[in-house]
């Protein structure tokens, strides 16, 4: 699941070698903590945060998959 976050925020953003996932595991839930530029703060955000919602979908639902449950939060 690290490696699809990295790989959608690597081809959203201007400074693609600057992005970084940090694992964090909880109780139940894995967190990604997801680090860009933050000139590129804009683009991995989006509009009324509407590309961060389908960056946390694509990651769910992919979570899903494999029975784990996951959380991305975007971190300045």
């Amino acid at each position: 699941m690290k490696e699809l976050l990295l790989y959608i925020a690597r081809s959203l953003v201007e400074h693609p070698d600057e992005v970084t996932v940090t694992e964090v595991q909880g109780t139940d839930t894995l967190t990604l903590e997801l680090r860009v530029n933050p000139d590129d703060m804009g683009k991995v955000i989006g509009r009324q945060g509407r590309i961060a919602k389908e960056i946390r979908t694509l990651v769910r639902s992919y979570a899903q998959r494999t029975g784990a449950k996951v959380s991305v939060d975007i971190v300045d």
